[in-house]
């Protein structure tokens, strides 16, 4: 439940910390004044700053393909206004926001006038965080939420959320809401308002919903103010490029997690237990081939995967290259411990629906040009199975398993985890920049 309507503050220019802070004490006062009202605890976890653009929705929406809410949820409804605008400009037709669809668009919205820009969608970003999240940990939230059209300062809604607990412990759980809006310009005037906001003496995180920025003033303030800057690198449009950038932003000092990452661990775990048993443990060792598939539109995972493999087998990469093809074909070649000559291939597999997440794995093939190697394993998605990697042949009898993936992968689930382990991830930044070493030869 809300413990009291939510405040709007709106005025012509940029509101102050001030305005913000007096509103939560007047909402605080009121709870606290209730004869009957529960104990509320407040913010004392931590703060999370979310960046929350959605661009593709606002833009299709005032192209007149999309009517639902501005939320940040690419649900069936989004995916339709992007068929729809995809049929209309004779693009390939996905359901998803590929570099070809997003420069399209684009190009579209800036001819129109500024009274065809205006939608009348309502904007219902600010308040995402999921419920598991927000019970369990008294927070306070910043929304960051980027407008289109005249630069007319930042506006503020503020609120305090308590969910009603499943069990009575006759305590409210309460989170802070600060939801700000305006122009990317007018965000990055109140990037010092925003630091001021963050709690002192508590962690901060951002979830920085896009592909990192560190050309932006505003997120550069964040990355400095923060303990860690979440993305989910299947958002991403161009993995290769966004990928580095990432590596490049550690490289610089910044603490990134990738929620995409987390869920490659079936995956890693299956092919872990797969070379476990001792007669199969020193055969790791001949793997010169490894065949990864993943559902076309987002190499990010793929790349992460086998970043991954590399970085623990010592391979070192020696060249990449874009085949293309039906299933785009990349090969890249690396150089093992003694000399050992590896080829690894990723293919995208075309799909009808991708779902939430863009580019899960659907398949893997580790094997030996030695014949003699007791080496060769196939891991299969439950969903897709792998037929492309069964039908490889060759004489060695392959160990077959199948993944069970996550019960639950979507990002705001993904993002609870995280909050639980958000110390340094060694093992993932030693695969990303394998990941980043493997881009460079492009």
């Amino acid at each position: 439940m809300t413990t009291t309507p939510i405040v709007a503050l709106q005025k012509p220019k940029d509101i102050s910390l001030d305005e913000i802070e007096s509103e939560l004490h007047s909402i605080w006062h009121q709870q606290d004044s209730g004869a009957t009202a529960a104990l509320a605890t407040r913010s004392t976890t931590f703060t999370m700053v979310i960046y929350e653009p959605e661009e593709v929705q606002q833009v299709l929406a005032a192209l007149g393909f999309y009517a639902g809410y501005i939320d940040s949820n690419h649900g069936p409804q989004t995916r339709e206004a992007i068929r729809q605008a995809q049929i209309a400009y004779d693009l390939r037709v996905t359901g998803r926001v590929d570099p070809p669809t997003l420069a399209r668009v684009r190009q579209e919205y800036d001819q129109l006038s500024a009274a065809q820009k205006q939608y009348p969608n309502l904007d219902q970003r600010g308040f995402s965080l999921s419920e598991s999240i927000s019970a369990h940990n008294p927070c306070r939230i910043i929304s960051l939420c980027p407008t289109f059209g005249e630069d007319t300062g930042v506006t503020a809604q503020v609120s305090v959320y308590c969910p009603v607990q499943k069990k009575s412990t006759g305590n409210l759980v309460c989170c802070e809401y600060i939801n700000l809006r305006g122009t990317k310009a007018a965000l990055g005037r109140a990037s010092d308002l925003i630091a001021s906001l963050t709690l002192p003496e508590l962690p901060k995180f951002v979830w920085w919903k896009a592909t990192p920025s560190p050309e932006q003033l505003i997120f550069q303030n964040l990355a400095k103010s923060s303990n860690c800057i979440i993305v989910d690198s299947s958002y991403f449009s161009e993995a290769e490029a966004e990928l580095k950038k990432m590596q490049e932003l550690i490289e610089a000092g910044t603490y990134i997690a990738d929620l995409n990452w987390h869920r490659l661990a079936p995956w890693q775990e299956l092919a872990a237990a797969a070379f476990d048993p001792p007669e199969r443990r020193d055969s790791l060792l001949d793997v010169d081939r490894i065949s990864i598939d993943y559902e076309q539109g987002n190499a990010a995972q793929a790349l992460l995967y086998l970043g991954w493999f590399a970085s623990r087998l010592g391979w070192q990469p020696i060249s990449y290259i874009e085949e293309g093809g039906i299933y785009n074909i990349k090969k890249i070649h690396f150089t093992g411990p003694n000399d050992l000559a590896v080829e690894a291939e990723l293919a995208g597999i075309p799909v009808a629906d991708t779902g939430e997440v863009v580019g899960d794995l659907t398949g893997l093939r580790v094997t030996s040009t030695d014949k003699n190697a007791n080496c060769c394993t196939i891991l299969c998605s439950e969903t897709t199975g792998c037929m492309r990697m069964e039908s490889g042949g060759g004489a060695q009898a392959c160990m077959v398993e199948q993944v069970t993936a996550l019960s639950d992968q979507r990002a705001d689930f993904m993002l609870g985890q995280q909050l639980q382990r958000w110390g340094e991830d060694i093992l993932y930044e030693e695969s990303l920049a394998m990941v980043a070493k493997i881009i460079s030869l492009l």
